[in-house]
């Protein structure tokens, strides 16, 4: 089970956003994700938990953020309900879209299962629901993932997979890369993994 800490920062001007501690793992059934972030100041500032199924299909997804909260789940699309901080108010959300996705490193390991792409298979279109701190509104895209480049380092603990992915904003147009070891990022803009207990889990 990898436990360990992320640092957060603006991918633009670089400026600290805090830290995200997590642990994650597999099972029979699929993939959960467990988080809990903090401030700069070290203040608690929000929470991330997201359970995949065996396709990587979220089916349970739950975030917090300045009190307000998204529950979510992959249902006739993406579905999801959004409670303001008062818990007076909530609104539904439906949209034909493949997953959710926000600032967290679950939701790039997330995609990387949903998609399951291979060395030159070329680009996959998704589109996506991403939720936003501090306020966690809701944004639909699409955006195109390919597997660019797989290459396998020998550690103490075998050998360790990493896969390089390039993303394309199709709205945008920009691009950026990330890197996957099984179920940890190791890179990837706005993330720096900098505490690992464990190894990652890799994928059957």
């Amino acid at each position: 089970m990898p436990r360990g800490r992320y640092s957060l920062y603006d991918p633009h001007d670089h400026t600290p956003l805090g830290e995200e501690h997590f642990h994650c793992a597999t099972g029979p059934s699929g993939w959960r994700y467990v988080s809990q972030l903090t401030a700069p100041s070290g203040d608690h500032a929000g929470s991330v938990d997201l359970t995949l199924d065996d396709l990587g299909r979220p089916i349970r997804l739950q975030l917090h953020a300045a009190s307000w909260q998204v529950r979510g789940a992959a249902l006739d699309g993406v579905t999801w309900v959004r409670t303001d901080p008062t818990g007076e108010h909530a609104t539904e959300g439906n949209v034909p879209a493949h997953a959710f996705t926000g600032a967290s490193p679950a939701f790039h390991v997330a995609l990387a299962r949903l998609l399951r792409l291979a060395p030159g298979e070329g680009a996959k279109r998704i589109r996506l629901v991403g939720f936003t701190s501090p306020v966690l509104a809701p944004r639909t895209f699409d955006q195109a993932w390919a597997l660019v480049d797989r290459t396998a380092h020998a550690t103490d603990n075998g050998v360790l997979t990493v896969d390089e992915y390039q993303v394309s904003d199709l709205e945008t147009g920009e691009q950026h890369s990330v890197h996957l070891a099984g179920d940890v990022v190791l890179a990837a803009p706005g993330i720096e993994l900098e505490e690992l207990e464990s190894p990652p889990s890799s994928f059957a």
